[in-house]
């Protein structure tokens, strides 16, 4: 699979300049179409409220999100144009996590923002991105709200657990790895895994060597959280300690009952994340 097909969700939170200049690289990169996601969500208004407004009042508020999402589609040709990168916009109507995935599904990638507590403010926001990655069947790149991101994929860290969902997350990521300088297959306390997941006395091994088939530079490592990091915060220092700017993992969870079952990975990573993280469920 190549990526030629890129949709990245814009909106008004504070790292979206920063979520599209990341999904500009990927698409010059990868030689890809680029379309930009605005969706003009209702404002959730009481019933009892709404009652007492007048017609006026509420094609006023329609007309003012109307005018800031021109703000953000003058941000994005600007951009596009002065990068040269083939792109579309799109503005809809509707719910948030809805319009997402019903056009992420027909893209090869869908670029979103890590969720912002400053941000929360639009309708559907407190489900982005844990909905998409979860429902939509395609893979996702969150990016941070904050932090600025000179290269993305250049030196990778696959979190391997010998999983279903890491097999596929690696799987559906070779096309970004195909450039990197490095990846690092990363095996978080492998001693603990049982069953299909077991690594064998080399762990990653197997796996660095499937991608060195595809010609991506990978060697296997891995690590002891030793009790005092949990594996999510394992996962970040070592991206910090190595340089990393690109984490490749599985996204757990069930997409009912989000903050019960998401995966204490997933949903740690999902957080804190410093760096964008490539997932697939």
């Amino acid at each position: 699979m190549s990526l030629k097909d890129i949709l990245v969700h814009v909106d008004h939170s504070r790292g979206c300049k920063e979520r599209i200049k990341a999904a500009i690289k990927l698409a010059i990169l990868h030689d890809a179409h680029l379309t930009a996601l605005y969706v003009l969500s209702k404002p959730i208004i009481p019933g009892f409220i709404e009652a007492q407004l007048s017609q006026e009042v509420l094609q006023a508020q329609v007309e003012a999100s109307k005018n800031a999402a021109k703000e953000i589609q003058q941000m994005f040709e600007e951009i596009t144009i002065s990068e040269k990168v083939r792109s579309e916009w799109r503005c809809v109507e509707g719910d948030m996590v809805d319009q997402v995935l019903l056009h992420a599904r027909y893209f090869d990638l869908t670029v979103l923002g890590q969720r912002d507590k400053e941000s929360l403010d639009a309708p559907g926001a407190n489900e982005m991105p844990d909905q998409i990655l979860l429902r939509s069947g395609r893979p996702v790149l969150i990016i941070p709200y904050t932090g600025h991101f000179e290269t993305v994929g250049e030196r990778v860290l696959v979190a391997w657990d010998g999983s279903r969902l890491a097999t596929r997350a690696v799987n559906d990521a070779i096309p970004l790895m195909k450039g990197a300088k490095k990846v690092d297959v990363l095996a978080v306390d492998p001693q603990n895994a049982h069953g299909l997941n077991k690594h064998g006395a080399l762990p990653g091994a197997d796996m660095s060597l499937h991608l060195a088939r595809h010609d991506i530079k990978a060697e296997a490592e891995h690590l002891t959280s030793g009790g005092n990091l949990s594996a999510g915060d394992t996962l970040l220092s070592y991206a910090a300690d190595s340089g990393i700017d690109l984490i490749v993992m599985g996204g757990y969870g069930h997409r009912r009952w989000r903050e019960v079952v998401l995966g204490g990975v997933t949903r740690h990573m999902l957080n804190h994340m410093t760096v964008p993280v490539f997932m697939t469920h």
